[in-house]
């Protein structure tokens, strides 16, 4: 019996494990990218071409590339550029889209019919077409892949928070806080948006690594980061003809991608989790 008891201490649901496990993960990918000089001793842009496409070794634990460049080096390096490009690429769409959504579930009406349908007309294309088109028409360059995900990324914030304003300004408690005559700005910002984000924080996690790897899509495609930045995507490209016999170049560029899509999806997995057995107590 002690020991049923143990094992069902150790498995409550209400313990977010998925957010520990994804934090822990995440961390490292932090620790990469704030103290790369803990991980390596290499330069990321220091060419050797006596080592070039060296094999993965005890020296060089990713190999090097075709300019004799340290791939670990250059992996490590890379995290700080693509979580840059992850978080500021959805920082804005986070605030405007919430807020867009915050307006048009509110007030209803002809405010709300126009800026779904502007949605609507945006969500009828593939987000990286989008993405891609806005790009071509504005150059290739780091800043431009901000501004063409800031005017693409909104509308899945706008469609949560819409959806959950809906349901809460119909609530109990809204009817007693308008019957006190508070303004539609004071409902809006300090009763319905506190009770109506969490659903827009959760999707913010996980679309740090949408944006992300959008932009190493965009940078294996020659339009986004440019060489010889050692932003993920770049690095996959460069490898790209050489992976019949230099897979490394490709593939753990890769792995780093993976290991932290697998932490963020994690994390917002657990946040949810936490936000879930909050809402219920």
């Amino acid at each position: 019996m002690k020991n049923k008891n143990i094992m069902s201490r150790k498995l409550r649901p209400d313990r977010p494990y998925a957010l520990i496990i994804g934090s822990v993960m995440f961390a490292i990918v932090l620790l990469m990218a704030f103290f790369p000089s803990l991980f390596t001793k290499f330069d990321p842009l220091e060419q050797n071409f006596s080592i070039a496409l060296k094999a993965p070794s005890a020296e060089h634990i990713f190999g090097t590339d075709n300019y004799g460049r340290d791939l670990f080096t250059r992996v490590v390096y890379g995290a700080r550029i693509d979580l840059k490009i992850g978080f500021l690429a959805m920082i804005v769409p986070f605030f405007v889209g919430s807020f867009i959504g915050l307006v048009a579930g509110w007030f209803g009406g002809w405010v709300d019919a126009l800026i779904m349908r502007i949605q609507d007309i945006m969500t009828a294309f593939p987000f990286t077409i989008l993405v891609i088109a806005i790009i071509s028409i504005l150059g290739r360059s780091e800043s431009n892949v901000y501004i063409a995900i800031w005017l693409v990324g909104w509308k899945d914030y706008t469609k949560l928070v819409r959806s959950e304003v809906l349901v809460e300004k119909n609530s109990e408690y809204i009817q007693a806080v308008r019957s006190l005559g508070f303004s539609d700005f004071r409902i809006m910002f300090r009763h319905i948006l506190p009770n109506t984000i969490n659903s827009a924080v959760v999707y913010a996690v996980s679309d740090v690594m949408l944006c992300m790897l959008v932009a190493a899509s965009l940078s294996f495609l020659g339009l986004g980061v440019q060489p010889p930045s050692p932003e993920w995507g770049a690095i996959i490209s460069e490898g790209r003809p050489f992976i019949l016999n230099a897979w490394w170049m490709c593939a753990l560029p890769g792995l780093a991608l993976a290991f932290t899509g697998t932490s963020l999806s994690l994390m917002g997995e657990g946040i949810s989790h936490v936000l879930t057995n909050d809402g219920r107590k």
